[in-house]
């Protein structure tokens, strides 16, 4: 049985939020266009407040002044999940060889979408897997309900399968400011290079 995590069409999602939100811009002739999708504009994101690892609540707004990376996921993906994940912890070992000081005012975070099964010590084993700076966060259903709608993170239960059910969700990597504006989903369907040159162009 195929056993590939259930994921919605990326790229006809990113177009169609991007259309949906307003948030395709050109670029005058000089500029470099990013590879991802601007969210510049856009009302995306939101302020939260979750559980780590530890069972402690982990507030967004104790990394202002950071940029934060934020992905949808769930620890039981048995593909998707992982690969993104690799693409965009590898695309930001890559920006900190040459940009070390922007790196470390980056924040990625692992945002579950299946709060049912992964526990704090699971979404913490998971983010370890990846980094020691990444941080994975899990929470009531309500919660995670809530924040996903905020940054228009499509999820829904999936089918069954002997290892226990899928999620469909969309795969998207959301660069945050400094003060938490939405500036881009990262392009990690284009590899952890594509990752690494979109930072260099979004984060200051």
């Amino acid at each position: 049985m195929n056993r590939r995590a259930m994921v919605l069409p990326i790229r006809t999602i990113l177009l169609g939020a991007a259309l949906a939100l307003g948030a395709c811009q050109k670029f005058a002739p000089e500029e470099a266009p990013i590879a991802g999708v601007s969210l510049a504009g856009a009302a995306v994101g939101a302020p939260f407040t979750l559980t780590a690892k530890d069972g402690t609540r982990v507030s967004s707004e104790q990394f202002k002044g950071k940029y934060r990376i934020v992905y949808f996921g769930y620890t039981f993906c048995p593909d998707a999940c992982p690969t993104d994940m690799g693409v965009i912890i590898q695309g930001l070992v890559r920006f900190a060889k040459k940009n070390p000081g922007l790196a470390a005012d980056i924040q990625p975070f692992f945002i579950t979408i299946d709060p049912a099964r992964d526990t704090p010590a699971k979404v913490g084993q998971f983010a370890a897997a990846f980094s020691p700076k990444l941080i994975g966060l899990t929470g009531s259903q309500a919660e995670i309900d809530a924040l996903a709608a905020k940054f228009a993170a499509i999820k829904s239960k999936g089918r069954e399968t002997p290892g226990g059910y899928l999620m469909e969700h969309t795969r998207h990597a959301y660069l945050l400011g400094r003060n938490g504006e939405p500036i881009e989903i990262l392009p990690v369907f284009d590899g952890p290079d594509a990752v690494a040159a979109d930072l260099a162009k979004s984060v200051h």
